[in-house]
């Protein structure tokens, strides 16, 4: 639950507006919902676009989605861990150690709730990631709004969910999920509220990987008002990490040896090498290849402009839990020796990188504005189509 959501006091039952669902959200809810509408009916806007260029191209082609949004790919792995724990993969997998490259958080919740909701396991994980994708554009919009303001805030909001692969937003991935908790734990740390920062760190640390920059994040700017004398964020600093150490120390109980995760991760063919291999893939897919295929271009692409957009992060100068954010998580992507083409979804979290875009286009005249996020929107729904029904590998 986002920082902003705590419950006012109780109000005695006779005191209570009526309600016609017998339901009423508390009033300070119903504020910053209505202060972060356009920016979630925008997401939802582009995002639904996104859909029905999918259902379209899939039609055509004689395909349905469903299969693709909810059990293609690393998804088959979170509902094979939901099912049966870390002892198998999924069916017509070798088995092994390696679903243990994937955290924890998400499968449990697909688990939890499937137990007590109808439907399969793959709709829930899929309802979860659309929810998920939600609280996440909420989250970054509340960041924008609280660092410059509303219009900036929802125009970020936007263009994340106009990025190239952001059809992996609604599927059965753990992108959104990981978003929602890094944006809300980076809001919290910007407005002081340690507990909340150093709780959502833990979850982001058990969600993914990259959850060691969401933890650097809060463990930065908490040792920083730490030093002003906040024993609260000293607390939420040392707390921050929490999340991430205890799965990777628990993989290594589990294997017997302490670098036990990075053994699964080099099974999958992941370690990191300072970023030698990204540079050779580069090379190799914008100067080389002599029939370069469009989906590890535009993974190439994306790659140079979050790092060109750090760099104006950096020099707009922007608070500095959202420069560990982004820098960590580009250290962790970029520097890896792994597979390629995953890269740009890996990236995808990183929404502090679209500040300088945000604050350009809402500082912009409106038609601007609307000019440029309609042209992201529409090259993000024919990309995420393409990425799903033409590229052969996952996303």
């Amino acid at each position: 639950m986002p920082p902003v959501l705590t419950a006012r006091p109780t109000v005695p039952a006779s005191r209570r507006p009526p309600s016609a669902h017998g339901v009423r959200l508390p009033k300070r809810v119903r504020g910053t919902l209505r202060h972060a509408a356009p920016a979630l009916l925008g997401y939802l806007a582009v995002r639904l676009l996104g859909l029905l260029v999918l259902g379209r191209w899939a039609h055509l082609r004689g395909h349905g989605i469903w299969p693709a949004l909810a059990t293609s790919w690393d998804s088959r792995w979170y509902l094979a861990i939901a099912d049966h724990g870390y002892a198998p993969g999924p069916p017509g997998e070798p088995p092994g150690d390696r679903p243990m490259a994937f955290f924890p958080l998400y499968p449990a919740l697909i688990k939890a709730v499937a137990a007590v909701t109808p439907g399969s396991r793959a709709s829930v994980g899929l309802v979860l990631a659309v929810l998920c994708s939600l609280a996440a554009a909420w989250g970054i919009f509340a960041v924008g709004d609280r660092l410059y303001e509303r219009r900036v805030g929802t125009v970020l909001a936007v263009l994340w969910g106009a990025l190239p692969v952001a059809v992996v937003q609604w599927m059965g991935y753990t992108e959104s999920l990981f978003t929602a908790l890094a944006a809300w734990a980076l809001f919290a740390v910007l407005d002081g509220r340690w507990a909340w920062a150093a709780g959502l760190a833990v979850a982001a640390g058990l969600t993914r990987p990259t959850g060691i920059a969401v933890a650097a994040a809060v463990t930065v700017g908490g040792l920083c008002a730490a030093r002003r004398g906040s024993r609260w964020a000293l607390a939420a600093a040392l707390a921050a990490p929490l999340g991430w150490l205890g799965y990777v120390g628990w993989v290594g109980l589990r294997l017997g040896r302490w670098d036990g995760y990075f053994v699964v991760q080099r099974s999958w063919g992941n370690a990191w090498d300072g970023g030698s291999v990204t540079l050779r893939q580069l090379r190799r897919q914008l100067v080389y290849t002599q029939d370069p295929q469009l989906f590890l271009v535009m993974v190439s692409l994306a790659m140079i402009a979050a790092v060109a957009l750090f760099a104006l992060c950096v020099a707009d100068r922007q608070p500095l839990p959202l420069l560990v954010f982004a820098g960590v998580l580009l250290l962790v992507v970029l520097g890896s020796g792994g597979v390629y083409f995953p890269r740009a979804r890996f990236l995808l979290p990183g929404f502090p990188l679209l500040l300088p875009l945000a604050l350009a286009a809402g500082r912009a005249r409106r038609h601007v504005a609307a000019l440029v996020l309609g042209g992201a929107a529409l090259s993000s729904a024919w990309l995420g189509a393409y990425m799903l029904l033409v590229w052969r590998g996952a996303p």
